[in-house]
């Protein structure tokens, strides 16, 4: 007999609470082996593909593709045990007591262990096996490996709604026909009272449950009828209601996390911008230099945001005060001893800002690769979470976008953010005369809790210096 596990949404790591289903890569029906990637989310920091570590048949989904499910809640359940008819590598459990697997990001060894499972939630941890190739199982084999066992098929959407008693433990329904009705009608059997033998729910009991939930419907649109005029001149800006065709965007994802995080920043931080142009036509010429070598010491090529996170390096070095935040609960400045710094990448899925480690270690070459490989990583969205956070410095090259000039936002809780805006050429004052130079815009937003302006503008200076006159970095190498 088989024996249905329900899988939850594990915690994913990192703080979040929630995640995105972007694409299930598994069906109802289908074998899945121990660890085998089953759905993948997107959380506010990045894609991930979520492992069962149970095996088995998958009997329920929770979520449709676009779905938002916070953490605990249910993603699947999968009927462990060898269906009739079936061969593989279903696990068999070895303790009937495991209901679901742990919701930490490595699990719980107790659940898993005694169900067949390896208790890792995480891509990346796992027992190894390679996962199975995905069959599909005939519904009527798969009703009857399964009728003995009581599963849970509700909608997310009604699972999360607590206003009603939630049966404790397997749900007493038998027939596949009844959960099936419910399915399609979005009930959520764990809420119903059966009719039948012990509480067993009939179709009866589903039938009942439909009605009540169409009149609700129905009365509740008849009610929004009459109020919806006045609700939504009530709720518009200046009274004014919102246009019947204007389209509504969830802020969710990567995009609601950098709302959040930028509404944040503007809420908490009192920053200042300070600003000043300079003649960058000598770094582009050492730039052109270094990448014109050959032979055994040419190293890879080197690009101008690499060059200018070095000399971020060096002038963090002598400004410490920027390379901080701010503890407000204890009202205390935090000065940071390493450089993780982050720069502002472009890419489908929004505003994405991954981190370069002990920047402060590494020289333009180093800095560059790594630039690469996590701006690669960004395009394809398979950054991790940990590769998106503990930045204590943000480089933001905006001239890529053809713009010369902005005010970045701080990316909270860092204390200062450098702005690059684009290099063209530019009438420009060179030893007493006018000539034609490459020029750029270079902005510095700061929190001014950790320095004033002088310190600001000592660090804004001392990188206009570095670029235009790259030997003067010499000096800290």
């Amino acid at each position: 007999m088989a024996q249905v596990l329900e899988f939850k949404l594990p915690d994913l790591g990192e703080g979040l609470t929630e995640a995105e289903i972007v694409r299930w890569l598994v069906e109802v029906g289908d074998v899945v082996a121990i660890d085998q990637p089953v759905v993948e989310v997107e959380t506010a920091k990045a894609m991930v593909e979520v492992p069962c570590p149970y095996g088995g048949v998958v009997t329920a989904r929770f979520g449709e593709e676009g779905t938002e499910l916070p953490v605990g809640a249910p993603l699947l359940t999968v009927a462990v045990g060898a269906p009739e008819g079936a061969s593989g590598s279903a696990a068999s459990p070895s303790s009937p007591s495991s209901s679901s697997p742990s919701s930490s990001g490595k699990g719980s060894g107790s659940g898993a262990e005694s169900s067949g499972g390896s208790g890792n939630v995480l891509v990346g941890y796992g027992t190894g096996a390679p996962a199975a190739r995905r069959r599909r199982i005939r519904p009527d084999r798969l009703d009857r490996s399964v009728a003995e066992v009581p599963v849970s098929v509700a909608p997310v959407a009604e699972v999360l709604v607590a206003e009603a008693p939630v049966h404790e433990g397997p749900v007493p329904v038998v027939s596949p026909l009844v959960r099936r009705l419910a399915r399609q009608h979005d009930i959520d059997l764990r809420r119903l009272a059966g009719s039948g033998p012990d509480g067993l729910i009939l179709r009866a009991d589903v039938d009942r449950a439909i009605r009540t939930a169409e009149e609700t419907v129905a009365a509740s649109a008849r009610a929004a009828q009459v109020q919806a005029p006045v609700a939504a001149v009530a709720a518009a800006p200046n009274g004014v209601a919102a246009a019947p065709d204007a389209e509504r965007i969830p802020l969710r994802g990567v995009r609601g996390a950098v709302a959040d995080k930028l509404s944040r920043s503007r809420t908490e931080i009192p920053d200042a911008t300070c600003w000043v142009d300079a003649d960058a036509t000598e770094l582009m010429a050492v730039r052109a230099a270094m990448n014109a070598a050959t032979g055994p010491s040419a190293g890879p090529k080197v690009s101008v945001l690499a060059l200018l996170a070095r000399i971020c390096t060096a002038a963090l070095a002598r400004f410490p005060e920027l390379n901080s935040t701010v503890d407000t609960e204890a009202r205390e400045i935090v000065r940071l001893s390493g450089v993780h710094l982050g720069f502002a990448a472009q890419t489908e899925r929004g505003l994405v800002v991954p981190v370069v480690r002990d920047a402060h270690t590494r020289n333009a070459e180093s800095i560059g690769a790594e630039i690469a490989r996590l701006t690669e990583l960004a395009r394809t969205g398979k950054l991790s979470p940990a590769q998106l956070t503990g930045g204590t410095f943000t480089l933001n090259n905006y001239g890529v976008f053809g713009v010369d000039g902005s005010t970045p936002i701080i990316n909270h809780p860092e204390a200062a953010m450098l702005g690059v805006g684009r290099i063209m050429p530019k009438p420009w004052v060179h030893q007493g005369e006018l000539a034609v130079r490459q020029v750029v815009q270079l902005s510095l937003t700061f929190d001014h809790r950790v320095c004033d302006g002088g310190t600001a503008g000592g660090f804004l200076r001392y990188v206009a210096d570095c670029v235009e006159q790259p030997a003067v970095l010499l000096r800290t190498l």
